[in-house]
């Protein structure tokens, strides 16, 4: 909203300097109406052109204005030469205007498509590299954060880079802080006392991004943009969100996934000890569980539901929310620890 009251007081401004050229400048405008016309046009042209451009970053331009600038004297250096000395006027100026044209584009090209971490090219085979932290983004959303095991990681050095938290984000968390919702303020203080967990931690720099998109409404769309424009990647336990950023080719990852896939292998004929806690759903089940929440059903069990058993693992069952385990009673083995 901020950014479209900035362009309305620009295109008022456009209109009234082609106002004051028309009454400055007569032979120029002929009438003020004409003149308010001429600044309006002018200054929707350069709104239309930042609209078109707000998703090219200062580095980008940075880049396409070094290749140009190279481009230029690449052409000069040419045109200067004696290779046109022969050629008629009109010639040689069709040769320097083409000769500017294509090395000023080569040049771009080849400035943007150059690592954005070195330039080799004034002296061959030597490399300048940054000194700096690397700075791919790792952006979090709310569940990412209130979930803490994203903490661990950082923790731990698994994370390389700078963590991104949208201003968005952080609202959001002091929304659910401050919920009249009884279950909600739990969560939220949760998710904050994460994110100082984060900020404490040296090993990686925590930023807060102010981007909020005021055109888009919804938080999951936010996220998704910001990552795409921070070429970076977007951690999340929302596995909704995780399809629309993989549809849209944004990296992300689900930390509920990555530790499904981090879980030790169960195989068939394993044997481990277990606690029952309740019935199954069939005759004579025994329902227990291992240390990382996978449930084991037992049968012919039903009657030592309380109790520590051995159990031999007959057969796996995978399902959307992980493994089952299904397992027979071995009560003559030597438990082993689950």
């Amino acid at each position: 909203m901020t950014l479209w009251i900035v362009r309305i007081f620009f295109l008022g401004l456009c209109v009234m300097g082609g106002y004051a050229v028309s009454q400055v400048h007569p032979g120029l405008i002929s009438s003020g109406g004409q003149g308010m016309i001429v600044g309006f046009g002018l200054g929707g042209l350069l709104i239309a052109i930042d609209e078109m451009l707000k998703g090219f970053s200062l580095r980008a331009f940075s880049a396409m204005t070094f290749g140009l600038m190279l481009g230029s004297i690449m052409a000069w250096l040419i045109d200067t030469s004696q290779l046109f000395n022969y050629a008629t006027d009109n010639t040689r100026w069709i040769i320097r205007l083409t000769l500017f044209i294509a090395f000023g584009y080569i040049g771009i090209i080849l400035a943007m498509r150059s690592n954005k971490d070195y330039f080799s090219l004034i002296i061959p085979y030597v490399r300048f590299t940054s000194e700096s932290r690397p700075d791919n983004s790792l952006v979090l959303d709310t569940s990412a954060i209130i979930d803490g095991r994203v903490v661990d990681f950082n923790e731990l050095n698994l994370l390389e880079g700078l963590i991104v938290v949208p201003r968005f984000v952080l609202k959001e968390l002091q929304a659910i802080a401050d919920s009249p919702d009884p279950t909600r303020p739990a969560r939220g203080r949760r998710g904050l006392e994460m994110l100082n967990r984060i900020q404490r931690n040296t090993r990686n720099t925590v930023k807060i991004h102010e981007n909020n998109f005021s055109d888009e409404t919804e938080v999951d769309a936010k996220l998704v943009r910001l990552t795409r424009m921070l070429k970076g990647k977007l951690f999340t336990n929302d596995y909704n969100l995780g399809k629309v950023a993989e549809i849209q080719s944004v990296p992300c990852v689900n930390i509920s996934e990555l530790m499904m896939k981090m879980k030790p292998a169960i195989l068939p004929g394993e044997r481990f000890s277990l606690r029952l806690a309740r019935e199954g759903l069939d005759k004579g089940q025994g329902v227990g569980y291992l240390n990382d929440g996978t449930m084991a059903v037992v049968n012919h069990a039903q009657n030592l539901i309380g109790q520590q058993v051995t159990v031999e693992v007959s057969s796996l069952h995978q399902t959307g929310g992980g493994i089952i385990v299904f397992a027979e009673l071995k009560n003559g083995a030597p438990p082993a620890p689950a």
